[in-house]
């Protein structure tokens, strides 16, 4: 089993910065890829950002240019750094790691969520 916990959500003013970590922790043999994914209410959760292990990086459309990937791998770690928050960017946000839990068996985890509210 692997774990991931993510913190750093919180409130910020439009036009602000958050920075959001992920730590993935538990029966970890190799991740394959760290991601980050935001479910508005009433709507589908959506890609924000990925980062795989070759540090190929990829995002969502509506943060391309304001947010950046970041992975520390030797401790497990992604980072989110969101620059020029937008109130539309209001969302809990939902870590995600595909990754080997043994030579043979990969699968898919995902964080609790942190909640991120941008307002005035």
């Amino acid at each position: 089993q692997v774990q991931l916990v993510e913190s750093g959500g919180g409130l910020a003013q439009p036009g602000g910065s958050l920075t959001l970590s992920c730590a993935a922790s538990g029966s970890i043999f190799r991740i394959i890829a760290m991601g980050w994914y935001r479910q508005a209410p009433g709507k589908e959760r959506e890609l924000v950002a990925t980062s795989n292990a070759g540090g190929a990086t990829d995002y969502g459309n509506a943060v391309k240019g304001r947010f950046t990937i970041s992975r520390d791998n030797a401790a497990n770690t992604a980072y989110l750094q969101m620059n020029s928050l937008k109130p539309e960017d209001t969302a809990v946000y939902y870590c995600n790691t595909y990754a080997y839990s043994s030579p043979n068996h990969w699968d898919t985890w995902w964080g609790q969520g942190t909640q991120v509210t941008v307002s005035s």
